[in-house]
Parts: C-alpha cells; structure tokens; sequence
C-alpha cells in the first residue's frame, strides 16, 4: 500500500515564501500541492473548490487575514486542518489564532522538515506549537470563566495537563505507561466532557484555567502508572 498523500493550500502574501514551501514540499513524496494563495480571500476560495486537508496560513496580509481566514474555513470545512506560519509569536496573535481553530502555530523559521512533520501530524490529529508560541500563550491567557474539569478522572487531569504541555499521544503513552489506544480514549472523554473540538481548544483550555501552571506536579504527572488501562 502506498503513502497516504495529503492534499496543501498555501497561503502566504510573499513569493519567496510560496516558492520555497511549494519547492520543499513538492519534493516530498506524500504531499499533494493544490493551489497557492496571496491573501485569506484567495485561501478562502481555494479551500472552498478544493476542500485540502490542510492549509499552511500566514496571519498577516492584505485584505482578510489568517485569523479570519481560519475561521471562515473551519465554518463550510470543518475536517481541514490549518497550520499558522508567520513570522509572530506574541500572544496577541497566537491566542486568537488558535482560538479561530488553527491546530498548529509555527514560525517562519522553522526548518523544512518541521514543516512537514507539522503537517503530518496535523492530519493525524495532533497539533504542534512553537514553543516561542507556547510560552506567548502561556503568558497572554488568563483565567477565563468556570471551570468545568471538575468532572475529568485524576487520569483524564493527567492527560489534560500533558497535553497543555505540547506531548503527543506516543509521548503521554511513554509518560504515563499506558498504550496509545488508551491515551486517545482518555482523550477523546475529555473533550467531550470539556466540550472542545481538538486537542489544541483542550491545551488553550488548560492554560486559561491555570491547569498546566498550577497542576504540573506530583498530583497530575507524576502519579503512579495505570496497570488497568
């Protein structure tokens, strides 16, 4: 069986930028290049006749940005995963990206290869951040309104609080000793219990409530390991 191919949107308001991701990923073996666009308008348009599954999307530029530009997608594509890659990492751009549905926040100094991986993961759903975005994150979301991870599992909490940490569901796994297939059921009741799309709403999610600040401990990472599964 052949590698599964992943269909890109790029968008992005510099052509040295489009050109060096389109010549990147076009060389790869698992990437299908479905278009380029210069704005969120040309994004918009793109996605809607292609329906990708993922689009690489710059924040700023003319006209629609990539904050919006992500939300308006989400709205008629609701699988398509989109990537921020820009150039900011303050948290008066990360927040709001990934608030609008981005899945990852990278910069454009990113390697390749980072770029890639990103991608892949994206459509596996994991999610990858910066850690410059992650810190930003951190810094800029405070403490929102209830709490309602009252009703998580000391297990789910574990997961929660990992998760807000950027740990992939192999790395939980690896963490807390359980299988993988385990680690994605926790985090599948999770979000349903929290009411959140993904795993970046849950990491979002863990840092505006102080979670991952105020939980990273003994209680919730640290605990002995599950022998139940």
């Amino acid at each position: 069986m052949g590698e599964k191919r992943i269909s890109v949107i790029i968008a992005d308001d510099h052509d040295m930028v489009r050109r060096g991701l389109r010549a990147f990923l076009g060389a790869r073996g698992d990437f299908d290049l479905l278009g380029e666009a210069r704005d969120g308008g040309e994004a918009l348009d793109l996605a809607r006749e292609h329906r990708p599954d993922v689009v690489l999307m710059d924040l700023v530029m003319e006209g629609i940005g990539g904050v919006e530009a992500t939300g308006k997608i989400l709205e008629f594509h609701p699988d398509c995963r989109v990537i921020i890659l820009t150039s900011y990492y303050d948290d008066r751009h990360v927040v709001p990206a990934l608030e609008a549905g981005a899945v990852g926040y990278l910069l454009k100094t990113s390697r390749g290869e980072e770029i890639a991986a990103a991608i892949r993961r994206a459509v596996d759903g994991e999610s990858v951040i910066d850690p410059r975005a992650a810190t930003a994150m951190l810094s800029g979301i405070r403490h929102g309104g209830g709490a309602r991870h009252d009703e998580l599992t000391p297990r789910e909490m574990q997961i929660l609080v990992l998760i807000g940490h950027g740990r992939t569901n192999g790395e939980i796994a690896d963490d807390l000793g359980i299988g993988v297939r385990t680690v994605k059921t926790h985090v599948s009741n999770l979000l349903g219990k929290l009411d959140l799309a993904d795993r970046t709403q849950a990491a979002v999610y863990a840092h505006r409530q102080g979670i991952v600040k105020d939980r990273q401990g003994a209680d919730h990472t640290n605990g002995p390991r599950d022998t139940s599964h």
